[in-house]
């Protein structure tokens, strides 16, 4: 079962994540995709790695969110992956004009074939502002609104988080 989980920031969508993945019973496995970059990062990634369950197993992946998923796929675990609009900004801002387009289609490919795993994918909505100003922050929000959308239709379950609560979407 894929299931997608999307919300704004400190909205408890990694809490709500966490919680599904502990229910289903298996083991989990952490994909985690930030970098730290910054004082302000690394307190972010130390805060998400303290509230996380010691007995998960965690990879940090910045780039190949599909190749990961591929790798870790057969094992019975249920596989979290948290944030995927980190991983989006990792890609579009790697050297590669072409990045960014390739680990999509590889991502929504893998996620077609593996659509009997246990997978929670997380990221932030951020298409309910205005339109920023700055053509990589325009590309950010419209990447990260068409890539909801192709793994929405995807996805078994879809929840909005916002103060905690989530709706169940799809």
């Amino acid at each position: 079962m894929i299931e997608l989980i999307l919300g704004g920031a400190r909205s408890g969508k990694s809490s709500l994540a966490e919680e599904r993945a502990r229910a289903t019973g298996k083991p989990v496995t952490v994909i985690a995709t930030a970098t730290a970059g910054d004082a302000e990062m690394k307190a972010r990634i130390a805060r998400h790695q303290a509230d996380r369950d010691s007995a998960w197993q965690v990879i940090e992946e910045p780039f190949r969110l599909g190749k990961v998923l591929e790798e870790q796929s057969g094992k019975g675990h249920c596989l979290l992956v948290d944030c995927l609009t980190l991983w989006l900004t990792n890609c579009l801002c790697a050297d590669s004009e072409d990045k960014w387009v390739e680990e999509k289609i590889h991502l929504l490919e893998t996620l077609t074939r593996l659509s009997d795993e246990d997978i929670i994918l997380v990221s932030n909505e951020v298409g309910h502002g205005i339109v920023p100003l700055g053509q990589l922050s325009r590309q950010f929000v419209d990447e990260s609104g068409w890539l909801h959308q192709a793994i929405a239709k995807k996805a078994d379950s879809v929840s909005f988080v916002m103060a905690g609560l989530p709706l169940k979407l799809k």
